[in-house]
């Protein structure tokens, strides 16, 4: 979609890993990694190129938000979706919106931004792996964990695609200012920016240097605390 490509080259970089990835899958569309199928049309005045995307996906991993002002962006997700028996969210963009749905420190959404939305908003996604880009180790054993029919692993992917406002302005909200911090670090260790700092046991977020990939609050246990309990209490 509207992605740098940044989480496609992450899993790319998996080297040894992704041959036996693909040694268990059929990469049938991937513009990037592979060479795309196309539809060519000719007329009189013009030629007309198209991708076409295949009728039967087991699992379609989505990269990049959708923008909602481009028509074949839209009418290509709900195709996707159409035709993917599970769809994941793969990234900051596709998941919360990212940068693209906010700009840089915490800033309030300008005209431009506001039409940038997560993959989630436009179609139902059955899964999300955050990060910007997400680690090449969660991106593999997610997929490992797919092929091999993991539930419970892939329970906590599930879980993600609820949190679409995620971002160092949203942890502030949420967690730090309502005094239920505890003190762990997580969100700073999951700051791949490095916008999170802890300072005498309390995290401070650099706004400045926040990309709103939504890291920090997908990882902090306050935040997914409701969804732990449940487990334990089972």
């Amino acid at each position: 979609m509207s992605g740098c490509t940044g989480c496609l080259i992450s899993f790319a970089d998996t080297y040894e890993k992704l041959l036996d990835i693909l040694g268990a899958v059929d990469l049938v569309y991937a513009i990037t990694l592979a060479d795309e199928m196309t539809k060519v049309t000719e007329t009189e005045d013009k030629i007309v190129i198209e991708r076409v995307y295949p009728d039967e996906v087991d699992i379609a991993l989505v990269e990049g938000s959708i923008c909602l002002d481009d028509h074949h962006a839209v009418e290509l997700i709900k195709e996707v979706r159409e035709k993917s028996k599970v769809v994941v969210s793969l990234g900051a963009c596709a998941v919360t919106g990212g940068v693209t749905r906010f700009g840089r420190g915490g800033q309030n959404p300008q005209p431009t931004h506001v039409s940038f939305v997560p993959v989630a908003e436009v179609v139902k996604v059955d899964f999300a792996i955050p990060g910007c880009p997400p680690s090449t180790d969660s991106i593999v054993k997610f997929i490992m964990a797919a092929l091999e029919g993991d539930t419970d692993y892939l329970e906590m992917y599930a879980e993600f695609v609820k949190y679409q406002d995620a971002s160092g302005e949203n942890l502030v909200k949420q967690v730090i200012s309502q005094g239920l911090c505890m003190g762990c670090g997580t969100c700073a260790a999951a700051c791949q920016m490095r916008a999170v700092a802890m300072y005498d046991g309390k995290p401070d977020i650099r706004m400045e240097m926040c990309i709103n990939c939504g890291s920090c609050v997908l990882q902090c246990p306050r935040i997914r605390m409701p969804k732990l309990k449940g487990l334990l209490e089972v």
